[in-house]
């Protein structure tokens, strides 16, 4: 294989993508602590200390540990996704959708969103798997005899995650990788030049798990093509392509749901 890539993975960089001034906290629950005591001694509100917990109710224990973490509203402006959202405050898309209640990836500006920033992302485990949002159902009126038959190629709602019903979905760990570096050719093992089509959604994937060629829909990311392999993509592992080094780093190493399309 004539491509050189670098992958970049978050535990060789952590050090230089988590700001130094923004951290979260485990703290460990004494005896004679109340939930109501503890939010309000790290400036958070009861609800919210609940919510970054996965708590649904005030109990609390001696030694339960519990994650405590700055906590700001972002107003959403046009041009933003949840994808670049979660990317710029080092969280996942699936934390920003449970926080905030959020059943699709679709957002519009002035939707107001609250976020727990400084958590490594590597150790929040989700008490549920977000759900992933479906395209709309067709309606079941009969079609006019005039019209025209849609064609098998009409495009879906990119937002909207597939629901083909013979779809298969797999929960992989996700890195990502860019052709930004010193001496790579940018060509994948598909034969796709990334140097020349910087906008172009490519996974790398272990092709016994999902066949190279494939289209998929991965959470928070979108519609790509598994079009790269990878030494260090063996089982259920995928590297996601950015353009950007950078954003590249601060994607870190994540749990997401990929859904193969064919």
């Amino acid at each position: 294989m004539l491509k050189k890539i670098i992958s970049i993975l978050a535990v060789a960089v952590l050090s230089v993508t988590v700001s130094a001034n923004v951290q979260a906290a485990s703290i460990t629950v004494q005896k004679g602590d109340t939930l109501w005591a503890l939010s309000r001694a790290n400036n958070m509100s009861l609800e919210n200390f609940q919510k970054l917990n996965n708590l649904t109710s005030d109990l609390i224990h001696p030694g339960d540990v519990l994650t405590v973490a700055p906590e700001i509203r972002y107003t959403v402006i046009k041009g933003d996704t949840l994808w670049d959202i979660a990317m710029n405050h080092q969280v996942t898309v699936s934390q920003l959708k449970e926080w905030n209640q959020l059943h699709t990836d679709l957002i519009h500006p002035g939707l107001n969103l609250l976020i727990f920033e400084g958590l490594k992302t590597t150790n929040i485990v989700l008490s549920e798997q977000p759900k992933q949002p479906v395209a709309p159902a067709p309606t079941e009126s009969a079609p006019d005899a005039e019209a025209p038959a849609p064609t098998e190629s009409a495009p879906a709602v990119e937002a909207a995650a597939p629901s083909n019903t013979s779809s298969k979905e797999i929960i992989v760990e996700a890195t990502a990788y860019t052709a930004s570096c010193e001496g790579c050719s940018g060509i994948t093992a598909t034969g796709i030049n990334l140097l020349e089509n910087p906008n172009q959604k490519v996974i790398s994937v272990d092709p016994s798990v999902i066949p190279l060629g494939s289209k998929v829909y991965v959470e928070g990311y979108g519609e790509a093509i598994a079009g790269d392999t990878g030494g260090a993509i063996k089982g259920n592992k995928i590297d996601v392509f950015i353009p950007s080094k950078q954003d590249a780093i601060n994607f870190g190493r994540k749990q997401l749901k990929v859904t193969i399309l064919n």
